[in-house]
């Protein structure tokens, strides 16, 4: 048995008629009578009651229809699902955030692949930073990163997806807290709160704006993420440094302002290099039109 004879069988039961069936099917009518017998046959039964005048199912074609069909829809869904794999519209994209990039680019991101490729399910790995997501991107365990270059090594490919300031969290009761832009050299006698990691890339770049206003920080704490980083400065244990997109973080007890001089840190969408996978092309292609780098926020005293 073919999947053509239960096309043939099923346009016959809708019509009733051998010959509107076979001009539905483009095909010559002999061609279809012979080709039903050879299905009846196969099973053992009659399918249709044949009279001079009409065509009708029998208990067995009524029963056979309803086969049919559910085996020819699983076929079409099959196949419809297959070519949406292969154009890169159907299955799971991993991807991973780095801080507070989460915050920042996450809402965005999710519903622009949601409109765009219905078919796309994402998987989330957050608080990732730019050296784990890199090795899940070459050892094919995530598909792409949201991170913060520079990257080490080669095989990653990035494209900007914002260039964030950096702002001062600071206590409620803090003197600083009623400034509503500060500079760096006003931090110079603060008890600072870093971020746990020595890869922390905002570390990095907090630091240099301190040497550059001719000082080093004193690091009185570590965090190891943004969430605990401002609940210590909520605490009144010292005063932050931070990305921009923490402001997503509201927290009773921190006030954040804007710092003039504080440089700024960059976000990037990041891809291996040599991934073929049409899914992850789709996705880069979606985002690539729907997200547009932003620029540096410029402040003014």
């Amino acid at each position: 048995m073919e999947l053509r004879h239960l096309r043939y069988f099923v346009a016959v039961a809708d019509t009733c008629h051998f010959g509107r069936a076979a001009e539905r099917l483009h095909m010559a009518q002999p061609a279809l009578s012979q080709a039903i017998r050879q299905l009846e046959a196969e099973l053992g039964a009659p399918l249709f009651a044949r009279t001079t005048r009409q065509v009708a199912l029998t208990l067995v074609g009524e029963f056979f229809l309803d086969e049919a069909r559910r085996v020819l829809g699983a076929v079409e869904d099959s196949v419809r699902g297959a070519r949406r794999i292969a154009a890169g519209r159907l299955g799971l994209v991993r991807i991973a955030f780095t801080g507070t990039a989460a915050y920042s680019q996450l809402p965005h991101i999710a519903r622009t692949i949601k409109r765009e490729l219905p078919g796309v399910a994402l998987e989330v790995h957050a608080d990732l930073l730019t050296p784990d997501q890199c090795d899940g991107l070459r050892s094919g365990s995530l598909d792409l990163g949201v991170l913060r270059p520079p990257v080490r090594g080669e095989g990653i490919e990035l494209r900007t997806l914002a260039v964030e300031p950096l702002i001062l969290a600071v206590p409620a009761d803090h003197r600083l807290a009623v400034e509503p832009v500060v500079s760096m050299v006003d931090l110079r006698a603060a008890d600072f709160i870093f971020y746990a990691s020595k890869d922390s890339v905002v570390n990095d770049a907090v630091a240099r704006s301190c040497r550059a206003a001719g000082f080093s920080p004193h690091r009185e704490h570590e965090a190891a993420g943004t969430a605990v980083l401002l609940a210590l400065v909520a605490g009144g244990l010292g005063l932050a440094v931070v990305p921009e997109s923490a402001r997503a973080l509201p927290l009773a007890g921190v006030v954040f302002r804007d710092i003039a001089d504080a440089g700024s840190v960059e976000l990037a969408l990041a891809w291996k290099s040599d991934n073929e996978s049409p899914l992850v092309r789709s996705v880069l292609d979606v985002l690539e039109t729907a997200l547009a780098p932003q620029p540096p926020t410029e402040v003014s005293r």
